[in-house]
């Protein structure tokens, strides 16, 4: 009876292994959050700053937390906030990049 000595984890949001994992559902929060935020705003032209930084950071968080990530669950969240993340920021460089005439 294998089953019996397996936790039945699934109703579990983040671990699919039965473990604790707090620093990858962590970076998987702030990916998604990072990647929604810079989504969101590269719809206005006047908040390409916010955009790319916040995208480019979220880049930069959902690599790092694909790199240590274990299960399937953080991959999949990773993967969305990346590509938030990435539209955001390709976005906010064509709307005027980092800098944005501050540097001139």
């Amino acid at each position: 009876m294998a089953q019996a000595v397996h936790p039945n984890v699934a109703g579990s949001l983040f671990a699919t292994d039965g473990k604790s994992r707090p620093l990858q559902n962590a970076l998987m929060a702030l990916t998604l959050a990072l990647g929604l935020l810079s989504f969101i705003t590269s719809f206005f032209h006047g908040l390409h700053l916010l955009t790319a930084w916040s995208g480019l950071v979220g880049l930069a968080v959902g690599i790092y937390g694909q790199w240590i990530s274990v299960t399937t669950r953080e991959r999949f969240g990773l993967i969305l906030g990346l590509g938030a993340s990435g539209v955001g920021f390709m976005i906010g460089m064509a709307h005027g990049g980092l800098f944005g005439g501050l540097l001139a």
